[in-house]
């Protein structure tokens, strides 16, 4: 939603984050075509193209593969972790988060990489 994205990229920024923003999954897609973030963050739900789809683009992209992805999402259930984990996610966030969990799970992924 764009309330989650506002309050995700204020936060970001505040730590010393350049964020960019995707309305969607088809967006946030076309965005990657171009450009190599360090790291993407991603809701399940999402519209047009769901955040499997977008992770499963990401690893099966080579200039992408190794990008840390952290899903975010409210689906809690095993199945949908289980999913993520098989496509190459990172790590997996419940909503809502706390804050410095999501910096935290940044800065891990981010010195992993590098």
């Amino acid at each position: 939603s764009i309330t989650m994205r506002r309050v995700a990229e204020r936060l970001l920024t505040r730590n010393g984050y350049r964020v960019s923003s995707a309305k969607d999954g088809m967006d946030g897609i076309a965005q990657l075509q171009s450009n190599t973030p360090d790291a993407v963050l991603l809701d399940i739900e999402m519209p047009k193209v769901d955040g499997f789809e977008v992770a499963t683009f990401i690893r099966n992209t080579e200039r992408l593969a190794k990008l840390p992805i952290i899903m975010i999402t409210s689906r809690s259930g095993d199945k949908h972790r289980e999913r993520a984990a098989a496509i190459g996610v990172n790590r997996y966030l419940i909503k809502p988060y706390q804050e410095q969990q999501l910096i935290q799970e940044l800065q891990d992924v981010m010195s992993e990489e590098a």
